[in-house]
């Protein structure tokens, strides 16, 4: 029994009493489950933006406070002392890992990051000019045809397999998407190296030479992994659990996660940000483009400035600048134009009051891109890198939503505003 409800007055006068309950921290919620079967009313809100789907125990965010935390841990902490495997196993297990269960975790992982042969051939149904996403909608779609073993979603070891070789496969995916659309041979893991040097190995090394990984880069996309790990309930996430709450196989979510986060309002964010960036041109045509940005007649935005979510600072974006930093000594990128570019419009954006005051403020999505662009990552394989990071955290909320005995299928109501009941007159008399 709730400690404490929360009454609603209805039209004719009588009121009803819906408890409220509370969570480890954040804001209580109405729990209005009973509403329609005693009242015949539902509620209206567009977007869920005041809506709790699910109860979770995965990802807390204090928008107003700039917190992200994973399983309680602060993302500063974690994308400072630790890889993504060890995230990967905090979010899928709900405590970091020690010595003997990281090596483990990792050792499984590493020794699932070959696809199968036949998996590989399906990219010459593509054609080469496609979008990078598109084809990873297809092919991780496709993996519960070539694994079929282990598609028992109410099994919990079926789920364990599922989400080791997600994991596991993602990035082999990305970096074959990747070769397919240029024309080079595909590059296949290797054991010896750790997840994110893999990765890259299998993005840009080709057969006619070696390829050493640099660990400063190595180090800054596992930091980009870390941080775009997982979100709360975003509309990707909220897609997966939607699918998985049907009873669709894994893959099948997950290729709905990508599908969602292919959209320029979500996971296309750091692609429109550089895209920006390329139309500015130049450090000298910074002022002319803020004066448009104030100018509401002139529909230019400012991109990569605020979040939905976060309503003062994001707390990723402080250490995706410091990483954005790393890469461009490393690299010797500090006069890169684009890079120029951004530094100046970051100065104006915190100085001018315009944007002070609506607390308008650079997000993460603002530096990876310049990161990626940096590392020779194109334009159009952002969100691919995106969705390999988001995978985890996509699994492990979906695991969490198969396990709640609370779950059902999702199915939204509506506000209907279309005509009432009509008949049909014969063709002769329409």
């Amino acid at each position: 029994m709730a400690d404490k409800t929360a009454s609603l007055k209805l039209p004719d006068g009588k009121s009803l009493d819906f408890p409220v309950l509370s969570g480890s921290t954040g804001p209580d919620v109405v729990d209005i489950r009973p509403l329609y079967s005693k009242t015949g009313y539902f509620t209206y809100d567009p977007g869920f933006l005041s809506t709790a789907s699910c109860t979770s125990a995965i990802t807390y965010i204090d928008g107003d406070q700039g917190v992200l935390l994973y399983r309680g841990y602060p993302i500063e902490q974690l994308a400072v002392h630790c890889d993504f495997l060890e995230v990967c196993y905090l979010l899928l297990n709900g405590e970091l890992p020690n010595k003997t269960q990281k090596k483990e975790f990792v050792d499984i992982v590493t020794h699932h990051t070959m696809v199968h042969e036949q998996l590989a051939r399906l990219y010459q149904g593509f054609r080469r000019d496609a979008h990078p996403m598109a084809v990873m909608v297809g092919v991780v779609g496709a993996l519960s045809a070539f694994y079929h073993d282990a598609l028992d979603i109410n099994n919990p070891q079926h789920r364990t397999i599922s989400a080791f070789r997600l994991i596991a496969k993602m990035p082999t995916i990305v970096a074959m998407s990747y070769k397919y659309s240029i024309g080079q041979p595909f590059m296949y893991p290797k054991n010896d190296l750790s997840y994110t040097a893999n990765f890259m190995r299998m993005m840009f090394a080709v057969p006619a030479e070696e390829y050493k990984p640099n660990d400063v880069l190595v180090r800054a996309m596992d930091r980009i992994f870390i941080l775009h790990a997982d979100h709360e309930q975003n509309a990707s996430t909220s897609t997966v659990r939607l699918s998985g709450s049907s009873g669709a196989n894994p893959y099948a979510c997950i290729a709905a996660g990508i599908a969602c986060l292919w959209g320029p309002a979500h996971g296309g964010a750091n692609e429109a940000c550089l895209e920006m960036l390329e139309e500015i041109g130049d450090v000298s045509k910074v002022p002319e483009f803020i004066k448009k940005v104030k100018d509401k007649s002139s529909h230019v935005r400012l991109m990569g400035f605020g979040h939905r979510v976060y309503k003062n600072h994001d707390p990723r974006a402080k250490l995706m600048r410091e990483t954005c930093h790393e890469v461009l000594n490393e690299l010797g990128l500090h006069n890169d134009r684009l890079f120029k570019l951004a530094i100046e419009l970051e100065r104006i954006a915190l100085e001018d009051d315009y944007f002070v005051t609506r607390k308008l403020y650079p997000n993460v999505d603002f530096y990876s891109g310049i990161v990626q662009r940096a590392l020779g990552i194109p334009v159009a394989m952002f969100t691919c890198i995106f969705s390999l990071a988001r995978t985890v955290g996509w699994i492990a909320q979906w695991q969490e939503m198969i396990s709640d005995p609370e779950y059902k299928i999702g199915r939204p109501r509506q506000l209907y505003k279309g005509p009432t009941k009509r008949e049909v007159k014969p063709l002769d008399k329409r």
